[in-house]
């Protein structure tokens, strides 16, 4: 049986290191915590992605506000997905209860309570930072996917998307591809006939009807300007602290699309613009995407094949994103290949579906002289979790089941005036509350179609003035006319006869 020594000196050995880390907790044996094993993970290491998982009421979310406020306080900038809305306390100071004394105590680790700067986010009209962002940014793909459709309707909003590139009319909002649609459809169609080929009307017609379905679930708020800028979640404020990012999303839970295609879309952004920055000793960015699963349902394999290719790509920009779910299962093995840091929260064996699945997850973690670890993965407490992660050379630190420590912040959410409190302060919700609708592709159609409406209606009032003149009478018949008239007219005929009556008395 390892004794405690051992363990001790295994643990501390494989979890030192030499850059700056952070303490998730102390280690765990036979069920009890040992003090000074501190399990750590070097912030070298954070861009390599990572993992989250248990069942509910595990502990995740206290995890998650644990990694934000360490974070937060290298000065590291974090954006937090949060789906449930009970992230926001961070932003408030907790408060030492006896079982946070107890828990430090048996790790010792100094407690301390402290608060985080904080921004709160909204995609819809929730109070905060409005996130919008363009049509034209989603990109056809992307737009596509959100809309839900296959592979020829999607080829027509590449067309789309292409005519309007090549005639400078951006696409901002939904209004936008709506007249865009209904352009080609009508005024438009010999014009896209010649230039792109043939679209089918049917095709049009459910692109458009699936655009008016997403209209209702809110995506008319959220498409337009002005455009988020990705610049603004990498603040720090005066005192040297990461600002916490929280996209409040617990209006859009029945819209996973419209969130999924928001995340891989702004995951594109941040690749696009931020530059290389290579093996750096600090991340610049680290995203928390709770409810992982609502970005693979249903997902396409080309799709997929996207999301791991940002996966692996977005690294190299010193941005770190970290997937929070229930099952490991639920991440793709592809994509899950690519995560450093996992931590491992309890999962419950009520069926032989969840036996099976406790096994496969098992399989994913180091072997251990220490541990059985399917055992150990139904048997750990709440706020207690297996941990590996990778050490500063690259290679995955052994496992080690973890007592978590305690945030430092609120374990609670933020009332209504305290949110009313934060939003106005900040100084992004001002900048972001403004909304744009400057000339698009709506309203560079209208004018084109307006345009050549008058050119039409100028033409047949010219045709019909022609006409007009060619059916008039010159002046030589008008007098003919006239005298003809005159010359027959009863008047004149009488005249005539009286004249002649009078000779023939004489």
């Amino acid at each position: 049986m390892a004794t405690v020594t051992d363990f001790t000196k295994h643990i501390n050995e494989n979890y030192t290191f030499k850059g700056e880390s952070i303490v998730l907790g102390g280690a765990i044996l036979n069920g009890e915590a040992v003090a000074d094993t501190f399990v750590k993970v070097p912030l070298k290491t954070l861009n390599r992605h990572g993992l989250i998982a248990g069942a509910t009421g595990t502990g995740k979310t206290k995890t998650i506000q644990v990694l934000s406020e360490q974070l937060s306080s290298f000065g590291i900038p974090v954006l937090m997905m949060d789906i449930k809305g009970d992230f926001s306390g961070i932003a408030k100071e907790g408060e030492e209860k006896p079982f946070i004394t107890e828990r430090h105590t048996k790790l010792n680790i100094p407690f301390s309570v402290q608060s985080f700067p904080v921004e709160l986010m909204s995609l819809s009209q929730q109070d905060g930072v409005r996130l919008r962002a363009t049509v034209s940014e989603f990109g056809p793909v992307l737009f596509s996917r959100i809309l839900d459709l296959n592979d020829t309707q999607a080829g027509v909003v590449a067309v789309i998307f292409k005519y309007c590139d090549d005639n400078q009319m951006p696409l901002l909002d939904l209004k936008d591809i709506k007249k865009v649609i209904n352009y080609i459809t009508e005024e438009g169609k010999n014009e896209i006939t010649e230039n792109y080929g043939k679209i089918s009307t049917a095709t049009t017609g459910i692109i458009l009807r699936k655009i008016i379905e997403l209209e209702q679930q809110g995506g008319a708020i959220f498409f337009g300007e002005k455009s988020f800028e990705i610049d603004d979640l990498m603040r720090i404020d005066e005192n040297g602290n990461g600002y916490v990012n929280i996209i409040r999303l617990t209006d859009i839970q029945d819209k996973p699309k419209l969130f999924s295609t928001f995340m891989l879309s702004l995951l594109a952004e941040i690749y696009q613009q931020m530059p290389e920055k290579g093996d750096v000793e600090q991340p610049e960015l680290v995203i928390f995407i709770d409810e992982a699963h609502l970005i693979f349902n249903e997902a396409s394999n080309a799709l997929l094949n996207q999301i791991e290719t940002i996966i692996k790509l977005i690294r190299s920009k010193g941005i770190g994103v970290y997937f929070v779910t229930q099952n490991p299962m639920d991440v793709p093995a592809s994509v899950l290949a690519q995560l450093g840091l996992k931590i491992q929260h309890a999962l419950r064996a009520f069926t032989a579906n969840d036996r099976q699945a406790i096994k496969q997850t098992a399989e994913n973690y180091p072997l251990s002289d220490y541990y059985k670890t399917a055992e150990v993965l139904t048997s750990l407490g709440i706020g207690e979790a297996f941990v590996t992660a990778l050490n500063e050379k690259g290679i995955p630190t052994p496992l080690a089941a973890t007592m978590m420590r305690a945030p430092m912040s609120r374990m609670d959410i933020l009332n209504d005036t305290e949110i009313a409190e934060i939003n106005s302060k900040s100084k992004l919700v001002k900048k972001y509350s403004e909304e744009i609708d400057r000339d698009s592709a709506y309203e560079l159609l209208t004018k084109k179609i307006e345009a050549a409406n008058q050119q039409a209606e100028a033409a047949q009032e010219t045709q019909q003035e022609a006409k007009r003149k060619s059916s008039e009478p010159s002046t030589t018949e008008v007098i003919g006319k006239s005298v003809v008239k005159v010359v027959t007219s009863a008047t004149c005929i009488r005249g005539v006869f009286g004249v002649l009556n009078k000779m023939f008395k004489r």
